[in-house]
C-alpha cells in the first residue's frame, strides 16, 4: 500500500514559481522595513518622510500583487511599475537606503515587461540607483565617483537578468519535458487499449473457429447420420419418431452454434457482408487513395473465410501505409465458380520478396508470414509479387466449399441435408 509523501516530498512538489514570488515579496517588504527602521534608529532629519514613503511604496506594491489585471494586462503591469518607480525615486531622494530596493525592482521589470523593454527598464533603474548613491555619498577625494557606486547596481542588474533568463530557459525545458511525459503516458494508454482490443478480437476469432470446427461440424455429422438412419428404417418403425426428434434437436443446436459463430465475428463483419466491410476499410485508410472493386457473383462465405480475408486485407493495407509510400492502392474481391480471390495492389516503392523470405528469424516482419498462415490454414494459396520501384501485389485464393451459399438460403432450407464447410 502506498504511503503518503513525507515533508521532504511535499516541499519538492511545491511549485517553483510560487516559492520565487513569496521570496520576492519577503525581500521587498524586508528591505522597506529595514530602510524605515534605520531612518528612525538614526534619527535622520527626514525620518518621518522616509517611513511615509516606505509605507506608500509597500501599499502600491501590495495593491499590484493583489490585482489580477496587473498579471494579465501588459499595460496595467507597466502602469504599476511606473507607480512603483515613482515611489522608489522619492525614497531614493530621501534616504541612501532606498538603493537596496533596486534589486527586487529588477526582477519585477523583467517579469512583467517584454525582454527588450525589461532590460531597458533594468538599465534605467541601475542608472537611477547610481545617481542616488552618488547624490547621498558624494564624490571621492579625487573628485570622481566611487567604483562601488557603479559596480553594485550594475552587478545587481546583470545578476537579475541572468537569473531571469536562466529560469525562463529551465521553465521552457521543464514544460517540454512535461508535455513529452504526458504524450508518452497517453501513447502508453492507447497502446494498452489497442493490445487489449486486439486480444479480445483474437479470442473471439479463436472461439468462433473452435465452435465452427468442432461443435458445428459434430452436430452437422450427427444430423447426417440421423437422416441416414431415418431413411434406412422401414416406414412405421417405432424408432423413426425418436430419430426425427433427435435430428430436429441436432438441427436446432446446429443453428444455435452458427449464431454463436456469427456473434463472435469481428465487428467489421457484424453489420454487413465481407464486401461491405472491405469497402469501409478502404475509406478509412490514411495516406494513399484506396479503391475497392467486386467481381463475380457474391456468395455468403463461412465465417472463418470472411475473417481470414478481412484480416489479410487489413494487414496488407497496413503494410502499404507503413512501408510502400504508395499514392494509390486497390483491393479486388473476386468470386469464381470454385474459389474466391482477394488482391491488394499498390504503386509504391516495392521490395524484393526473396530477401524478406530469407531474412533471419526476428529480423523480418511478421505481416506476410501471418497472412500466408491464415490462407494456408484454410487450404488456400498466398502469393506476393513485387520488385523495387514497381509496386506490390498480394493475392490470396481460397477454395470455395460446396455449400458456401448455404447461410444465405432461407431458413426453410435448414430441413435439407446440411454439409458443413471445412
Amino acid at each position: 500500500m502506498a504511503t503518503p509523501p513525507g515533508p521532504r516530498a511535499a516541499r519538492a512538489l511545491t511549485p517553483v514559481s510560487k516559492v520565487l514570488r513569496l521570496c520576492l515579496h519577503a525581500l521587498l517588504f524586508g528591505l522597506l522595513a529595514l530602510a524605515a527602521g534605520r531612518a528612525v534608529a538614526d534619527s535622520a532629519p527626514r525620518s518621518g518622510w522616509v517611513v511615509a514613503v516606505c509605507a506608500v511604496l509597500a501599499a502600491v506594491y501590495a495593491a499590484g500583487v493583489r490585482a489580477p489585471v496587473v498579471h494579465t494586462s501588459p499595460r496595467a503591469g507597466a502602469v504599476w511599475l511606473a507607480a512603483l518607480g515613482a515611489a522608489w525615486a522619492g525614497l531614493l531622494a530621501l534616504s541612501p537606503d532606498g538603493l537596496w530596493i533596486a534589486f527586487p525592482l529588477y526582477f519585477l521589470e523583467l517579469h512583467l515587461l517584454r525582454l527588450r523593454w525589461g532590460v531597458t527598464a533594468v538599465a534605467v533603474t541601475a542608472c537611477a540607483a547610481i545617481g542616488g548613491f552618488v547624490g547621498h555619498n558624494g564624490l571621492t577625494h579625487s573628485g570622481s565617483p566611487s567604483p562601488g557606486a557603479f559596480l553594485g547596481p550594475l552587478l545587481g542588474g546583470a545578476v537579475a537578468v541572468a537569473t531571469v533568463l536562466g529560469y525562463q530557459a529551465l521553465y521552457r525545458e521543464s514544460e517540454r519535458r512535461r508535455e513529452l511525459i504526458e504524450e508518452l503516458i497517453a501513447t502508453r494508454a492507447e497502446l494498452a487499449a489497442a493490445e487489449r482490443s486486439a486480444g479480445i478480437l483474437a479470442e473471439r476469432e479463436r472461439l468462433a473457429r473452435e465452435i465452427h470446427d468442432t461443435l458445428a461440424q459434430g452436430l452437422s455429422s450427427i444430423q447426417l447420420l440421423l437422416r441416414a438412419a431415418e431413411r434406412a428404417l422401414p416406414a412405421g418403425a417405432p424408432a423413426v419418431e425418436h430419430i426425427a426428434r433427435a435430428r430436429e434437436a441436432a438441427q436446432d443446436n446446429l443453428a444455435e452454434a452458427r449464431r454463436f459463430v456469427r456473434a463472435l465475428t469481428p465487428p467489421d463483419l457484424e453489420h454487413g457482408s465481407l464486401a461491405a466491410a472491405l469497402e469501409r476499410l478502404c475509406t478509412g485508410v490514411p495516406g494513399p487513395r484506396v479503391r475497392f472493386s467486386l467481381s463475380g457473383t457474391p456468395r455468403v462465405l463461412p465465417t472463418p473465410y470472411e475473417v481470414a480475408l478481412l484480416r489479410i486485407a487489413q494487414s496488407a493495407l497496413a503494410n502499404v501505409v507503413r512501408h510502400a509510400r504508395a499514392g494509390r492502392a486497390e483491393i479486388t474481391l473476386t468470386f469464381m465458380d470454385s474459389s474466391v480471390t482477394l488482391d491488394v495492389v499498390d504503386d509504391g516503392r516495392g521490395f524484393d520478396p526473396a530477401s524478406v523470405a530469407s531474412a533471419p528469424p526476428g529480423e523480418g516482419g511478421f505481416g506476410l508470414p501471418a497472412m500466408r498462415s491464415r490462407a494456408e490454414t484454410l487450404g488456400g494459396l498466398f502469393t506476393v509479387e513485387s520488385d523495387p520501384g514497381q509496386g506490390t501485389a498480394v493475392a490470396v485464393t481460397l477454395p470455395l466449399p460446396v455449400d458456401a451459399s448455404i447461410d444465405a438460403a432461407p431458413a426453410a432450407a435448414a430441413d435439407r441435408d446440411p454439409v458443413e464447410a471445412p
